[in-house]
C-alpha cells in the first residue's frame, strides 16, 4: 500500500475513533471518496490496535488500578479498580459476541457509503438530545451492574459503521446523568477490550498470512493511528471540561447531508 495511503488510513482513524463521529463510517469513505481500494478489514484492525495503545498509555492510572483491582478481587477484596474492570468486563461481553455474529453472517456487506450516510445523521440526533436531556452528577464510582448492562446493550449498535462505537456509549452514559468527561473516560476504556480482542483475532490471520509487506503496512499504520489518537483523547478530554457534545452533532448532520447528497442527486 503507498505511504500516503496509509498515512491518511491512520490519522483518520486516530483521529476519529476517539471523537463520536464514527471512525469505522471515516476508514469506509477515504476509499469511497478518493477512489482508492478499499484497504480491507486488517488495516483497519492494524489502525484500531495503534488507537488501543493511546488508550493504554493516557489511561495508564486507570489501566494500573483495574489491573491491581482484580488482584485484591482475587483476594476477596474489592475496590474502586476492581469495581471499574468488573463494569468494562459485563459491558463488552454482549458486543464481542454480536461482533464475531457479524463478521460471520454479514461480513463487509455494511461497509457501504450509504450506510454511513444515514447513520451519521440518526445517531447524531439521538447524541444531541442524550447530551441535551442528561444531567450532569455521576462520576465512574456511582456506576450501577445495572448501568453497565444498558451501556454494553448500546454498545452492540456500533457495528452499524457511522455509529460510532464512543458515540453511542457516551449516549448511554449520559443518559444515566454522567458528567461528559467521564462518560468519555468510560467510553474510551470500554475499548480496551473489544479492540484488543479484535486485533488478536485478524492479527492472527496477517501472521498466518505470512505476507511480509501486509506485516509492514499494518505495524505502520498502528505507529501512526497511536501517535493521532493520543492527541485526539488529550483533545476530547480538554474540550469535554468545559463544553459540549455539539459541535460533534454538527459535524455528523453535515457530512451525512452532503453524502446523501452525492448518492441521491450526483449518483455517487
Amino acid at each position: 500500500m503507498p505511504l500516503l495511503h496509509i498515512v491518511v488510513l491512520a490519522l483518520v482513524q486516530g483521529i476519529t475513533e476517539f471523537l463520536p463521529v464514527s471512525s469505522s463510517g471515516h476508514l469506509i469513505l477515504v476509499p469511497g471518496i478518493t477512489g482508492w481500494p478499499d484497504q480491507g478489514l486488517a488495516i483497519d484492525v492494524a489502525a484500531h490496535l495503534g488507537t488501543l495503545l493511546a488508550v493504554l498509555v493516557y489511561f495508564w492510572r486507570d489501566v494500573l488500578a483495574m489491573l491491581r483491582g482484580l488482584g485484591r478481587l482475587l483476594q476477596g477484596r474489592v475496590d474502586d479498580g476492581a469495581r471499574l474492570a468488573l463494569h468494562i468486563a459485563i459491558a463488552t461481553l454482549p458486543a464481542l459476541a454480536i461482533g464475531f455474529l457479524v463478521q460471520h453472517f454479514l461480513g463487509d456487506q455494511l461497509r457501504s457509503i450509504h450506510t454511513v450516510a444515514w447513520t451519521m445523521i440518526v445517531f447524531g440526533i439521538v447524541l444531541y438530545l442524550a447530551d441535551r436531556i442528561g444531567f450532569t452528577v455521576s462520576r465512574l464510582t456511582h456506576m450501577s451492574s445495572r448501568h453497565a448492562l444498558v451501556i454494553r446493550i448500546a454498545q452492540t449498535l456500533a457495528f452499524l459503521p457511522g455509529t460510532s462505537r464512543s458515540g453511542i456509549t457516551i449516549v448511554a452514559a449520559r443518559l444515566f446523568g454522567y458528567e461528559r468527561p467521564e462518560a468519555a473516560r468510560f467510553s474510551f476504556l470500554l475499548s480496551i477490550p473489544a479492540i484488543l480482542a479484535a486485533s488478536i483475532f485478524e492479527g492472527a490471520k496477517i501472521v498466518r498470512s505470512g505476507d511480509a509487506v501486509l506485516l509492514h503496512d499494518a505495524a505502520l499504520t498502528a505507529a501512526l493511528s497511536a501517535i493521532a489518537g493520543f492527541a485526539a483523547i488529550a483533545f476530547m478530554m480538554a474540550w469535554l471540561r468545559r463544553s459540549t457534545f455539539t459541535i460533534f452533532v454538527v459535524y455528523r448532520l453535515l457530512l451525512g447531508a452532503a453524502l446523501l447528497y452525492l448518492i441521491y442527486f450526483r449518483g455517487y
